[in-house]
């Protein structure tokens, strides 16, 4: 006859308590906004000053900590220094018509010591001439003295130049060549023909640097100069479109989504 085995006591089913699921949630929350606020931030481009690198559209994730100043709790982060060929975010240095500063991204030529000068488009760095694959340079017969020989030819007469950079850059050049002073960038677009950068409004100083992209995750084709429009009404009224088109699965992307623009282009130099 078989001996009957005791039955074994049934583990009791555990339910999340209201107070746990919002403890949970919480720490997803602190964790997220930790990482938007000091690891990670999106960013939009508004213009095709970077293109065909990074086109009006771009939806792109942007590491705020590899350039960040390096903090003493935070040793385990991967700092380092902006390096020539880094795409980077940054405070454009001079200050709108309403006292802010335009969040920009370019391409970082020059570093401190560097000397710089332009001969017909082409970038010299240290007085070598630099290839530059990624940079769409403007055509002969659009031809600009200031832009593609800067900064041989004084800023006075031409287009775009802020005053205070027209008095600074005299002091700057020595030789022909425009010398990169320390904890200051030369930052260029690499639509070089449209690309209003460090030639018009000077360098970039180290503490308004804010971080490189990584990637782009999405792309909105998106008209030239559209998300610079000065109407707060049309630009939320796009805004509200894209959102739509997003969420419909339905937009009209870029081939360029999804795509990987973190990596750092190398100049040829001396120092």
């Amino acid at each position: 006859m078989p001996i009957p085995t005791p039955n074994k006591p049934q583990r009791e089913q555990t339910r999340e308590t209201p107070l746990e699921f919002l403890a949970s949630n919480c720490i997803l929350l602190v964790i997220a906004l930790f990482a938007f606020g000091f690891v990670f931030e999106n960013f939009v481009i508004p213009s095709s000053s970077m293109a065909s690198t990074l086109l009006v559209g771009d939806h792109l994730l942007a590491d705020r900590s590899t350039l960040a100043p390096r903090a003493a709790w935070a040793k385990f982060m991967p700092y380092r220094e902006v390096q020539r060929g880094d795409i980077v975010v940054f405070y454009k240095p001079t200050e709108e018509p309403d006292g802010g500063h335009m969040t920009l991204v370019k391409r970082v030529v020059g570093i401190p010591g560097d000397r710089i000068h332009l001969r017909d488009g082409i970038v010299y760095l240290n007085g070598i001439a630099q290839q530059e694959p990624h940079a769409a340079k403007p055509p002969y017969r659009n031809y600009n003295a200031y832009r593609d020989d800067f900064p041989a030819i004084a800023p006075s007469d031409s287009l775009g130049v802020t005053a205070q950079w027209s008095v600074e850059l005299p002091s700057v050049t020595q030789g022909g060549d425009l010398v990169v002073p320390e904890g200051s960038y030369f930052v260029m677009g690499d639509n070089r023909g449209i690309s209003l950068d460090s030639r018009y409004w000077g360098f970039v100083p180290r503490a308004n640097i804010l971080g490189r992209p990584m990637f782009v995750y999405w792309s909105f084709l998106t008209p030239d100069g559209k998300l610079e429009s000065t109407s707060t009404t049309e630009l939320a009224r796009f805004t509200v479109h894209e959102i739509a088109h997003f969420f419909a699965g339905n937009a009209p992307c870029t081939q360029s989504s999804r795509r990987y623009v973190g990596k750092t282009h190398p100049y040829s130099h001396t120092g």
